[in-house]
């Protein structure tokens, strides 16, 4: 089976050298808008051949695994759909769900080939904070899970083959709703980003923030790893996921101004007790959380 990667990089790359790996896909041709990407990706042996356009990559291909930021799909959609073959199955690696169906439906559902019921929305739960196809590894979701979220026109045979694939690599796999798949992702995956992001920008514009970050020790580095992800791909999904990370960041903003009251008031029952419901949660999730 014949693969086009669009987007080389950690993702993508990872996905393209696992599924190689364990026999889902027999050859691999990249396209980035960084041509230098795509090239250090044939370098690597990340993918075979490089490709300069999407109508060229696409070619031939049957499996399109689109891995750009999330609002750049909806251009990248409309351009496989005027290629693509009309047997392929389209994929993606997006962080967020509604706006990435919503962009295939428009963009994939053009002309006669109805490649919208061939397409497969997915969300590997893996990563690391650098970027970049340098760092793509096949072994990346060996026990990691991928959520699918495919929708009611979804050929169940196209999502059957997504499936396996990820399984093939290692993965577990939950499927769920797309609305659903943004509300849980933007408590627990979009707004720590967002918060370590802005956490590292409010110490590094300090006049003294370069000495304040070489003292910073583990728990500073656990709490902040995330902020050194693509500044790109996150500015895509908090726009993409905007009304639900936007109501997740307010109850934020209240407990967190409930917490300088009482830190002002010297109220030491109210932050005891907002820490002990942390410390709770964070304790009887710690295998899920701290799995490898």
């Amino acid at each position: 089976m014949k693969l086009a990667l669009i987007g080389v990089g950690l993702i993508g790359g990872s996905a393209a050298a696992a599924w190689r790996a364990t026999g889902g896909v027999g050859y691999v041709t990249g396209y980035d808008l960084d041509s230098g990407a795509a090239e250090r990706g044939r370098a690597l042996g990340v993918i075979d051949a490089t490709a300069t356009t999407i109508a060229q990559v696409v070619e031939g291909a049957d499996l399109v695994l689109v891995a750009v930021p999330v609002l750049a799909m909806r251009a990248v959609f409309a351009e496989v759909a005027e290629h693509a073959a009309v047997h392929a199955v389209i994929t993606d690696v997006g962080s967020t769900k509604v706006s990435v169906l919503d962009a295939a439906r428009d963009g994939l559902a053009r002309g006669d080939k109805l490649l919208f019921r061939r397409f497969v929305p997915g969300h590997p739960i893996a990563g690391r904070e650098l970027p970049g196809v340098e760092f793509a590894d096949a072994q990346l979701f060996r026990g990691k899970l991928v959520i699918t979220t495919p929708d009611d026109e979804t050929d169940a045979d196209a999502t059957t083959l997504i499936e396996s694939l990820w399984q093939r690599s290692g993965a577990r796999i939950a499927r769920m709703d797309a609305v659903e798949h943004d509300r849980i992702f933007a408590a627990v995956s979009h707004l720590p980003h967002l918060l370590a992001f802005g956490l590292v920008a409010s110490i590094a514009s300090e006049a003294d923030g370069d000495r304040k970050l070489q003292f910073a020790g583990a728990g500073f580095r656990d709490f902040t790893r995330i902020a050194a992800s693509s500044p790109a791909m996150w500015r895509d999904v908090c726009l993409a996921n905007r009304a639900t990370l936007g109501t997740e960041l307010q109850r934020y903003r209240d407990l967190l101004e409930r917490l300088q009251q009482a830190i002002g008031a010297g109220d030491a029952a109210f932050l005891e007790r907002t820490f002990a419901v942390a410390s709770d949660a964070r304790r009887r999730h710690a295998p899920t959380l701290d799995a490898e």
